[in-house]
């Protein structure tokens, strides 16, 4: 599923006001200082450094997560270095990846906006640049039209010079603030965004995307402490778990070069078709009034965005989040494996997590504002289990070789069809001579079916829980 990027479009979410950021207010409250709120307005959008301002990004993430952050201790340094030595030395059997030997870091909430915010650029910016593109062509476009009876009367003098431009055909300067003024809101949406997530992620790759340096683990110990207090469970039990997730996909990422770049050519792939919708934007440029600044804000809410993929950007949403479920789902089998009989709380701790995820964890958020993508929680089980069931057929060899090349993971196909994958893929199942095929196939779906049964949250199906968001 898709929604709109940036977080156009509607609210959806009662919690969420439709001025989230405060823009209005940024902006001005009234029409009564036209010539100061434009002055304010052009030292914000002074930013000429891409599509997004991430300045402001970083001004408004930085800006939520300072007042109640604090310093990392020597201690949670201290605790967060030996967790994830701990959990290396859990994973080196079960996994044919080597550890990455990079130092732990101990995050503060600041820390992992500062410390991921090149990566998120490299995630939005081509999301953002389509996006803008379209936007100040069309906005341009039809702002022409409507002035075409020459510049109305009774605008501050800042305004009319601007809008005088157009008379003679000329859209530049116009272009110019447009994508000056999608900088500016899209650099409030996302410093909003990671500012929010910022105060609940875990770990650096927690949305299953290597944010930071490659080989690197960190963890945020404040998070830490309050995903911990509201658990039956010792602090120090969930930090290894957490800590086993992290250096998992570490291990995962550093070891398999083309992964990362095959995350963002999707997201890259999706962007690439995006348009937005020229009789929308007539529509929300007929509704703005010049003498209230407020009424830019809701123009650009009222289904700017509510757009249907086309195939092509559909394609690339479904290869993201399989490639998605696929890293998680091989977390989860390689972490289960590590200490399902050697952790006293990793079964409750791993329910735990998937119903993080099926709530509208850090990952399904995140990308649900960000590029407008919704992961599918079934996805992820699926894919534990088909990992789970290589491993016991094939050894952690065969599971971990799959990620030899692009061609040799399982589609979207194999994970509704996982024990055929197993039976195709696995040399030895089902194929030796004297073995019963079909017995076969039917054996390996009876454990599929029973380890995805097992990942139920209690109400009978892996997809119950809350709608993602």
């Amino acid at each position: 599923m898709t929604r709109p990027p940036f977080g156009f479009g509607s609210s959806d979410r009662p919690e969420e006001p439709d001025d989230p950021f405060g823009l209005a207010g940024m902006l001005g409250g009234s029409g009564t200082d036209m010539a100061g709120m434009f002055g304010q307005l052009q030292k914000l959008m002074s930013w000429n450094g891409g599509p997004v301002n991430w300045d402001l990004a970083s001004e408004v993430a930085t800006g939520l997560t300072r007042p109640d952050d604090v310093p990392v201790t020597p201690e949670q340094e201290r605790e967060v270095v030996e967790a994830c030595r701990l959990a290396d030395l859990w994973l080196d059997p079960v996994t044919e990846l080597p550890a990455t030997g990079g130092s732990p870091r101990a995050w503060t909430r600041t820390g992992w906006v500062e410390s991921t915010t090149p990566a998120w650029r490299q995630l939005v910016d081509p999301v953002a640049g389509r996006v803008v593109g379209a936007m100040g062509t069309a906005m341009g476009q039809a702002l022409e039209q409507g002035m075409a009876g020459g510049v109305p009367e009774g605008l501050p003098p800042e305004v009319a010079g601007l809008l005088g431009g157009l008379g003679g055909g000329g859209l530049g300067p116009l272009q110019g603030v447009m994508g000056q003024v999608g900088g500016f809101v899209f650099g409030a949406q996302v410093g909003q965004a990671l500012g929010s997530l910022a105060k609940e992620v875990l770990s650096s790759t927690e949305v299953g995307l290597p944010l930071s340096e490659a080989g690197r683990p960190a963890l945020v110990p404040a998070n830490l402490a309050a995903f911990s207090a509201g658990l039956e469970v010792p602090a120090e039990e969930v930090r290894l778990y957490v800590a086993l997730r992290e250096l998992a996909h570490q291990r995962l990422f550093a070891s398999v070069p083309w992964l990362t770049a095959h995350l963002y050519d999707a997201v890259d792939a999706y962007a690439r078709g995006i348009a937005v919708d020229g009789s929308a934007i007539e529509k929300a440029v007929s509704s703005i009034d010049p003498s209230d600044p407020e009424s830019m804000q809701r123009a650009m809410g009222e289904g700017l965005f509510d757009i249907e993929p086309t195939p092509a950007q559909q394609a690339a949403l479904d290869r993201l989040e399989t490639a998605l479920a696929l890293v998680e789902g091989w977390v989860d089998a390689v972490v289960d494996a590590a200490c399902a009989t050697t952790l006293p709380s990793a079964a409750a701790l791993r329910e735990t997590v998937r119903r993080r995820r099926a709530s509208g964890g850090p990952a399904e958020q995140t990308f649900a504002t960000l590029v407008g993508l919704q992961l599918r929680p079934r996805r992820l089980r699926e894919a534990a289990a088909l990992w789970a069931a290589v491993a016991e057929h094939g050894g952690a060899p065969a599971r971990d070789g799959l990620w030899a090349h692009p061609d040799l993971l399982p589609s979207a196909q194999d994970l509704d069809d996982p024990a055929g994958f197993v039976a195709r893929t696995v040399a030895g199942v089902a194929t030796e001579p004297g073995t019963d095929w079909d017995a076969g196939l039917r054996a390996l779906d009876k454990d599929l079916d029973g380890r995805l049964d097992d990942d139920t949250d209690g109400r009978g199906s892996p997809d119950a829980g809350p709608t993602p968001v």
